[in-house]
């Protein structure tokens, strides 16, 4: 017999993970799709019950954003500007519709290749925090996705919240999605930028790119491009002729191999020039 649950305590619905194997259902924007018209033989574990798990937090190390929380609540947070980035991908996310009821944590868990909040989280050094009845872990978000569709979680466990450390909410931020059309469409490719500026010098840069490999990633050999720099437009060069060794471009109805590492290059430009102000002819301080 298939079991329904709608728990309205995070405790108890740990316990109830504890004991059985769930789907989990949040927004279900996803969800249902992915169902089709196969017939449910899953148990369904209804989270939309817990308070607890929806609301943004500050805490003395973290910016909290909890599993719930969906992605008109970031668009409507009074968060500091470093989270411009954050908010821009939360407006990408399918319509307002979906936006108003589509959860953070299951934009992670559907763990899709082109999953518009993954790069902008990325450039957080944010965190994804697991908890069974028995334990809380919390791991990297880059280490949370594992391939498409493949996350690392396990079986008795929910995510109950993404964090942010204070550190990483820092500077000024960019994200730039790449479509066949404005609205409504899944990435070919996007990009999210965070860099902080010192005295007109990077000091520190943070870029990551999506819907171009299996896995949204980090840039490193980008980021290690503009340490340093001044901000001048000669910052461009800079990205295009870094290494994107961390790419592997997938090929799809959507687009190329070829073309995604091209246009991936294209948007990063676009990102960081957007977060450094050389877009408005001023540098972010």
């Amino acid at each position: 017999m298939i079991r329904y649950a709608k728990p309205t305590t995070v405790d108890e619905a740990l316990a109830l993970l504890g004991e059985d194997r769930w789907r989990i259902l949040a927004g279900g924007t996803d969800f249902y799709p992915a169902q089709g018209a196969k017939p449910f033989r899953d148990n369904i574990l209804d989270i939309n019950g817990l308070a607890e798990l929806r609301g943004i937090a500050e805490t003395d190390e973290h910016w909290r954003i909890g599993a719930r929380t969906t992605w008109t609540d970031i668009v409507r947070y009074p968060l500091p500007a470093p989270f411009d980035v954050l908010k821009s991908a939360a407006r990408e996310v399918g319509s307002v519709q979906i936006q108003n009821v589509a959860s953070v944590a299951g934009n992670l868990c559907n763990a899709s290749p082109a999953a518009d909040g993954v790069p902008a989280l990325l450039v957080f050094d944010a965190d994804v925090e697991l908890r069974s009845a028995k334990a809380t872990r919390h791991l990297p978000l880059g280490e949370f996705i594992l391939g498409n569709r493949r996350t690392a979680l396990q079986p008795r466990e929910m995510v109950t919240a993404i964090r942010v450390p204070k550190p990483s909410a820092a500077g000024a931020s960019a994200f730039v999605k790449l479509g066949a059309r404005r609205y409504l469409v899944i990435s070919i490719a996007m990009a999210a930028a965070r860099l902080v500026v010192e005295n007109g010098v990077v000091a520190e840069a943070a870029i990551a790119v999506g819907s171009c490999s299996v896995v949204a990633c980090r840039l490193a050999g980008v980021e290690a491009a503009l340490r340093g720099r001044p901000v001048t437009s000669a910052l461009a060069d800079a990205v295009l002729s870094a290494p994107f060794d961390e790419l592997s471009p997938i090929a799809d109805v959507r687009g190329s191999a070829e073309y995604r590492e091209q246009a991936a290059r294209e948007i990063v430009v676009r990102a960081m020039r957007a977060a450094t102000g050389l877009d408005q002819g001023k540098v972010a301080a």
